[in-house]
């Protein structure tokens, strides 16, 4: 064998080395944001865990000091989450290894001298982080926003002049786009959003709702919103969804420009928009019990109430937790557990079932199923399709109030008081 074949030899079995190495990283898929990489609550990863209990395929389970409902984020090896004291005085940053489950980062990032008031069913770390390669973006509505370096939690930038009157307490979460963090503001005295140059936290571009559709409205709480925006493809260009109180609007990202708006007179939307066959699922407010969902075709220009309304939910819809689309079929979940499927580009009922329990947290697709939790600690996983099938009933000790997130072959999934990572044995 010639010293060139040796040679050529040496250095592809030291490629398949490395390869070999780095297959354990490449098999954990981020979870960036609450909703997954595309924020549609879609992940593809196998092998996840359809079983467990207390005692059945927890990896770890580590405990969450004070209050917090925001979803864990993943990147790499890390876990981040958020978490405040009870009465809003120090809002935390937490980064767990995701191998060992201990806490890498316990950071206190902000103390608000004055926090504003929440509702009892609220916390002041609601809102989940959205993270990337080496920085995370912690945000708790009017009491602050920052950028913190994920290797060492030293901070980078913060912002506290953004505000808003949340009345209730902040839930909307951030969301990055290219160089820009997208942060909203929708309180009872403003109603805003604005994007921020995610290096320096400096704003790029705000965009406020007209106030004209504001005027004379009581109670104020039907002046706020709850929702977090989602960037969407639509005719291969990305655009900004962005509802809230009384419409929805479609942005150019880059700018935050207007291009298009649909009407509802609504309010306090907190389920996130999910997108598909050219259509965009909208939830568009209202109380408990009587939240409408809008299904809305993309491409529009300008006013588009009167033209762009596919069809309309006015029972039955979503209002905390977000429906999740597989296929050609919508599953909606009510917050008392009544869970629909739909036909997505007519709005036709192919089935409703009545789940046991209170829902909040968003529906996840993930490994040919549908993960849902209720805030009663049990999480039901059903086969999607035009007929209803449970696989498994689950159940943990606690409140599950945040949505579930998937990294690798494992679910997380926060109760009240612990992080938990499960995995097949």
């Amino acid at each position: 064998m010639s010293l060139r074949q040796k040679l050529f030899m040496k250095s592809q079995l030291v490629a398949l080395i490395v390869v070999f190495l780095a297959q354990p990283t490449l098999a954990l898929a981020n979870w960036p944001d609450w909703r997954g990489p595309a924020g549609q609550g879609h992940s593809a990863a196998t092998g996840l865990p359809l079983h467990w209990s207390e005692t059945q395929n927890i990896v770890w389970k580590t405990p969450i000091h004070d209050l917090g409902y925001s979803t864990p984020v993943v990147w790499g090896d890390q876990v981040w989450l958020t978490t405040a004291t009870k009465k809003g005085e120090t809002l935390y940053a937490v980064c767990i290894d995701f191998d060992s489950g201990r806490v890498i980062h316990d950071i206190a990032v902000f103390h608000p001298e004055k926090p504003q008031r929440v509702h009892r069913n609220n916390s002041y770390a609601t809102p989940s982080a959205v993270v990337e390669e080496g920085f995370v973006y912690v945000h708790y509505g009017s009491h602050g926003t920052a950028c913190l370096d994920t290797e060492t939690g030293r901070e980078v930038w913060r912002r506290e002049d953004l505000h808003c009157n949340h009345l209730q307490g902040p839930v909307s979460s951030p969301i990055l786009h290219g160089d820009l963090l997208i942060c909203p503001f929708e309180g009872t005295d403003v109603q805003f959003v604005v994007a921020l140059d995610k290096k320096t936290g400096k704003n790029v571009w705000r965009y406020d709702r007209p106030r004209e559709l504001y005027e004379n409205i009581e109670p104020l709480y039907l002046l706020k919103s709850y929702h977090t925006p989602v960037v969407v493809e639509v005719n291969g260009t990305p655009q900004l969804i962005n509802n809230g109180a009384m419409l929805v609007t479609g942005h150019e990202p880059r700018t935050g420009k207007e291009l298009w708006r649909v009407l509802y007179r609504d309010d306090n939307p907190i389920s996130r928009i999910v997108s598909g066959h050219g259509l965009l699922f909208i939830n568009s407010g209202g109380n408990p019990g009587a939240s409408h969902l809008l299904a809305v075709r993309q491409g529009g220009v300008g006013d588009v109430t009167d033209t762009h309304v596919v069809w309309k939910m006015t029972e039955d819809a979503p209002h905390e937790g977000s429906p999740v689309l597989v296929g050609d079929l919508l599953y909606l979940l009510s917050d008392k557990g009544l869970l629909n499927c739909k036909e997505a580009l007519t709005g036709k009922t192919v089935w409703s079932e009545r789940l046991e329990g209170d829902y909040g947290a968003s529906l996840l697709y993930a490994d040919g199923r549908i993960y849902i939790s209720s805030k009663e600690g049990k999480t039901t996983v059903i086969k999607p399709g035009r007929t209803f099938r449970v696989l498994a009933a689950n159940r943990l000790d606690g409140f599950l109030g945040a949505s579930p997130a998937v990294a690798g072959k494992s679910l997380l999934l926060r109760t009240k008081t612990h992080l938990y990572r499960i995995q097949q044995e």
